[in-house]
């Protein structure tokens, strides 16, 4: 997802040095790319570029020269000298769109692997936000709160981290990273963090609804699919779930238990978005009466999106919707919604600004053998009622508030207990941080 818009050059220069880039200790000699593993990339790129050039919402591709962009990248897989390298070039050859919705989606591993930590921008800086038990990361001393000043020699950004997470987890997974920290008292220390490997069977489908779930895996930051929500005496309820990505009945139930309580917090931080339909259900419980939410701008016309109110069924109390720099898509739309109807406050980061719609196209090449790969392409744009996009912008909160290094080192979490606050209830920051604990996923 973007952040910022940075020059073209910069970013393809970021995405082309790491995928070049190993670890010192973890550099492994390159398998030599046959001519029939270039042929299939080669293949890869003419089939993907085609549906662009077919499907993309914006038929003038950003004033990209489309066939140029293409025959350069051939030129430049011909001299690729390995197969990560030729994958790598079909994914910057997206990458000049500079959208956060269209991207190239490799061939699946024959494993998965792991850094045991979670990291996250938070305003202008990185932080590792967790760690797993156990990890390799834990053993070598990487602690929630330290800042991340570097990953194998890059600096992570808001306008480079997801094309690093890309990278190193998705294009060419490293079996180490070289990371320079600093902890909250000030102290600098250089590790290399060894991923934990995990075997997965060998062949995949990422047809139907196979594409998601090999997405939902290559995520480096996973949590449980459910909801969570929490009742407090104050007569708040909590609630918090990882995507939009819940059915009509779903969402309607938690709903009427939010209508129980005088007050409703939507945690949406971390949350990357989803299913159209499940913000459009969750916006109707919100309002007691329709709502626009955006336009939604195709290459060949333009339509208004309602979110149908439940009516004397909408919960009515106070609302407060809680964002950082990892909400983004239907996270970011149902805040901003939430904002321009002064429906309620909206508190924490800046969120992604990664906010287009996309469509994910399943591909095969091969035979006796089959490669599945993909690639997702955005086939619309959704402008906000007040006429501007969010996409590289954002939703800037109501109140901008985040946790320091400190807090985080802590585990407390002074941002959910100020909503708790701002709706007439009692928490500590202490007590906030121990409410929502994040659930690692199975190894």
């Amino acid at each position: 997802m973007n952040f910022s818009k940075p020059s073209r050059r910069v970013l393809l220069a970021v995405l082309f040095l790491l995928s070049a880039h190993d670890s010192a200790s973890a550099q492994q000699p390159q398998q030599k790319i046959s001519k029939y593993e270039k042929d299939q990339v080669m293949t890869m790129l003419a089939t993907i570029s085609g549906d662009v050039k077919k499907h993309y919402y914006d038929p003038k591709l950003h004033g990209v020269d489309w066939d140029a962009n293409v025959k350069n990248f051939r030129e430049r897989i011909a001299n690729a000298a390995s197969l990560n390298r030729g994958l790598s070039e079909v994914a910057a050859a997206l990458d000049v769109l500079n959208d956060s919705h269209t991207f190239f989606v490799p061939p699946p591993r024959s494993y998965k692997h792991d850094y045991g930590w979670q990291i996250a921008i938070i305003q202008e800086k990185c932080f590792v936000v967790g760690v797993r038990p156990q990890s390799d990361a834990e053993k070598k001393g990487v602690k929630a709160g330290d800042e991340v000043l570097a990953i194998n020699g890059f600096a992570p950004r808001r306008d480079n981290l997801w094309k690093m997470n890309f990278v190193f987890n998705v294009l060419r997974p490293q079996p180490a990273l070289r990371v320079s920290l600093l902890s909250p008292d000030g102290q600098q220390k250089d590790v290399e963090v060894v991923a934990a490997m995990r075997q997965l069977q060998r062949v995949r489908d990422l047809t139907g609804g196979g594409i998601w779930d090999y997405i939902r895996e290559i995520e480096s930051q996973e949590e449980s699919d459910r909801m969570r929500y929490l009742e407090t005496e104050d007569d708040v309820m909590v609630l918090k779930f990882p995507g939009f990505a819940f059915t009509e009945s779903e969402v309607d139930d938690v709903m009427k238990r939010a209508r129980r309580h005088k007050a409703l917090i939507m945690d949406l931080r971390g949350n990357p978005g989803g299913v159209v339909l499940t913000l459009k259900e969750f916006l109707g419980n919100l309002f007691d009466r329709d709502v626009k939410v955006c336009d939604r701008v195709t290459r060949d016309d333009s339509k208004p999106q309602i979110a149908k109110s439940r009516g004397k069924n909408a919960f009515t109390g106070k609302l407060v919707v809680l964002v950082d720099s990892r909400s983004a898509s239907a996270s970011e739309i149902l805040a901003r919604v939430v904002q321009i109807e002064k429906r309620g406050t909206v508190v924490g980061d800046r969120s992604a600004g990664a906010v287009m719609e996309s469509r994910h196209y399943p591909y095969s090449i091969g035979l006796d053998t089959i490669v599945p790969y993909g690639a997702s392409i955005t086939d619309a744009d959704l402008i906000m009622t007040d006429g501007k996009s969010l996409e590289k912008v954002g939703v800037m909160p109501d109140e901008l508030l985040v946790p320091s290094a400190v807090d985080l080192a802590s585990r407390r979490d002074p941002v959910l207990a100020h909503a708790v606050e701002l709706v007439g209830g009692k928490m500590t920051p202490a007590g906030a941080g121990m409410l929502f604990p994040f659930e690692w996923p199975k190894q």
